[in-house]
């Protein structure tokens, strides 16, 4: 197995409506996955300006009153990268308005463009079958068990 020799840290946003959790449905690398809307901090750039940044690229949104919810706090290789280990952020988040998202409720290529599209999920015990990165799935848990 390839070392450790770099670490990948990655940010993560959780809006929470109404007993759901926004999900983005994205394909990386060739493989289709369902994460919470984020992605990797920039060099010279911090955890709460990294998740703005993404938010905005990703979803077209400005969040706001960002708290930190989790960090990683467990060994994780990256999927991706064998030399890497994932740190990854995560942060709740509002909107002004929920109207500002363009929510679907399709899951992956089931729409006219590659754009990432997200949609709710319900944090249950059935919402986290469909959540496909091992931290984000520990993240789920803890939503789930602290009623969120």
């Amino acid at each position: 197995m390839t070392a450790i020799d770099r670490f990948n840290i990655r940010v993560y946003g959780l809006l929470l409506n109404d007993g759901n959790v926004l999900v983005t449905d994205e394909t990386m690398s060739g493989q289709q996955i369902t994460k919470f809307p984020g992605g990797g901090l920039e060099f010279g750039e911090g955890p709460v300006d990294c998740l703005v940044r993404e938010l905005r690229e990703e979803l077209g949104v400005e969040a706001m009153d960002l708290q930190h919810f989790y960090t990683t706090s467990f060994f994780q290789r990256s999927a991706y990268r064998e030399n890497e280990q994932i740190i990854s952020i995560y942060y709740t988040f509002q909107l002004r308005e929920l109207a500002e998202l363009v929510v679907s409720d399709l899951p992956f290529g089931k729409h006219a463009d590659d754009r990432i599209w997200c949609r709710w999920l319900p944090v249950t015990a059935d919402g986290l079958e469909q959540v496909t990165l091992p931290i984000d799935r520990k993240v789920f848990d803890l939503l789930v068990a602290n009623n969120f």
